[in-house]
């Protein structure tokens, strides 16, 4: 949420008071009053870009995106097209998934030349946001040229840079960046993955300086190690790269409060409401075809087999998207406030899955430009696949499988941030897996034939059977294309964007046997749980 605007000091004095109080009540917390005051407000300054705003904030912080999107463009309009809330019209849009609407509106910003650099940047945040990287990254530099190259601005073009496969330039900006804040984990981190190191060309030494100088906070400390780890694993000291993963995996649990057990709660729920008698009854549901939903754990080929289906030429990548669970959350609250006795599973199963997938399809085809066929890769559907049953009936479903112990093994060395926070702890991870491996049981048993399962080994050691079997899955031609390394016109919002721009290889394949000893709890964990680790 915005706090009141600096443009405020010129107003009328009665107006200004109203808009300062009616500020500290959205800080306070007291949005139905901030709400009744932005409605009187507006009502009584109809023209006035200020209240009008205001009332946007308000209508934001009591739920009500859509009615908050119709005042701030009134304010746009009443302020003569004022690129700071042309801004936030765009956050408003990307939040209401408008997002063709949101890029054309912050490349407008762009285009403004009197533009505050600041409000550039976040136009490029918005582009990215997109994933129209080529603009966002146009943008950022815009900003760089104005401001002096702020870390923050660094970092984001380097991740705009990344995700585009332009590896030398987001390393020159990286270089940039940790020159000015040594010990920028998250930049030493990214910087590390960008590419395989090797013996000439590595930053082993000045990784090992950094980390002997101390830390700001656990992140860093723990997103520095993550990179001293990768780069080790690189160069072939696996001994070593383990020890220092292991340090910079406790580092990184330490940090946060969480527990796994409610996620898998929640999945065991699911299994038992969506029974095989509940997914064979009769619901009406969203008829359209053109989704093809790509599911699993993460680091399991999901990346690769995306490529391979873009490849093709016939399908578009959505990237990895929310829309799904952040729809049916919302559709799951709103049916238990309608009936408050509703556990959230069972509440799933009262919504309107025919809205649930129209509304899902409206905002996802915006992500893939309209174009018929698109790729959703988001892993964690797969504990929605059977709600993406019944309300998207003529979408495809493919879940990526690997060997147990490589699976954990990589997600264990990834640093997600902000992302799966099982991941970090053995005993965490393994117990998370095994509920994924519940899950996916579950889904073919209640409906059976609707997922492909394609697994990881295959897909690497015969790619060209397995990318022949899921275009037939998807009903598409062959294309000779699929087996191309994409170049850089292809954009991939993912951790694994560098190694999906390499050929196919087998390097990684059964990599965690060699930390068997170190992998001991996650193995005992796998085990107990009935999943062989051979």
């Amino acid at each position: 949420m915005s706090i009141a605007s600096p443009r405020r000091r010129e107003l009328p004095a009665e107006l200004n008071n109203q808009l300062a109080s009616g500020y500290q009540l959205l800080q306070n917390e007291r949005f139905a009053e901030a709400m009744t005051q932005a409605e009187a407000l507006a009502q009584r300054y109809p023209l006035s870009e200020h209240a009008l705003e205001f009332a946007s904030e308000a209508a934001l912080a009591t739920g009500q995106p859509a009615r908050a999107l119709e005042w701030i463009r009134s304010a746009t309009d009443a302020s003569g097209g004022n690129p700071e809330l042309k801004v936030k019209t765009a956050r408003l849009l990307l939040q209401l998934r408008q997002r063709d609407a949101a890029r054309r509106l912050a490349l407008e910003v762009g285009a403004i030349t009197s533009t505050d650099p600041r409000l550039i940047w976040q136009a490029g945040s918005i582009c990215a946001a997109t994933q129209q990287f080529a603009d966002a990254i146009g943008l950022y530099e815009t900003a760089l040229a104005a401001l002096g190259a702020p870390p923050g601005l660094l970092y984001d073009l380097a991740v705009a840079q990344f995700f585009a496969g332009r590896f030398d330039d987001a390393e020159r900006n990286l270089d940039r960046l940790v020159q000015r804040m040594p010990q920028a984990g998250h930049g030493l981190y990214l910087r590390s993955t960008l590419r395989r190191q090797t013996p000439d060309r590595n930053h082993i030494e000045d990784l090992e300086r950094r980390a002997a100088a101390g830390f700001p906070n656990a992140l860093a400390e723990a997103a520095t190690l993550y990179a001293l780890s990768k780069e080790l694993e690189d160069l072939g000291d696996e001994t070593r790269s383990f020890e220092v993963l292991v340090r910079a995996a406790a580092t990184r649990r330490r940090s946060f409060d969480y527990s796994v057990s409610p996620e898998i709660e929640a999945m065991q729920a699911l299994r038992s409401a969506y029974t095989g008698h509940f997914m064979a009854s009769e619901h009406a549901a969203h008829q359209e075809p053109g989704a093809i939903f790509i599911v699993g754990m993460p680091r399991t080929g999901t990346t690769l087999l995306e490529r391979m289906l873009v490849g093709s030429g016939a399908v578009h990548s959505a990237g990895e998207l929310l829309d799904f669970s952040n729809l049916l959350t919302k559709a799951i609250a709103d049916a238990m406030t309608a009936d408050r006795s509703l556990t959230p599973a069972e509440a799933s199963q009262r919504i309107d899955f025919a809205e649930l997938g129209r509304d899902y399809m409206q905002g996802a085809r915006t992500a893939a430009e309209d174009r018929p066929l698109f790729i959703d890769k988001m892993p964690v559907n797969f504990m929605y696949c059977g709600m993406i049953r019944k309300a998207l009936p003529h979408a495809r479903i493919i879940n990526l499988v690997r060997d147990p112990l490589d699976t954990c093994y990589a997600v264990f060395k990834t640093l997600f941030f902000d992302a799966y926070p099982f991941s970090y702890d053995q005993k965490e991870l393994g117990a998370y897996y095994v509920a994924y491996h519940q899950m996916m049981q579950h889904w073919h048993e209640v409906m059976p034939g609707v997922i492909l399962d394609v697994h990881y080994e295959d897909l690497v050691n015969d790619p060209e059977g397995q990318a022949r079997r899921v275009l037939q899955w998807c009903g598409l031609p062959w294309s000779d294309r699929v087996l191309d390394v994409p170049d850089d016109s292809v954009a991939f919002a993912t951790a694994s964007a560098a190694q999906v721009r390499e050929p196919v290889h087998r390097r990684s394949l059964l990599r965690s046997r060699q930390h068997r000893d170190g992998l001991a709890t996650l193995i005992e964990t796998l085990t107990a749980a009935g999943i062989a680790v051979p």
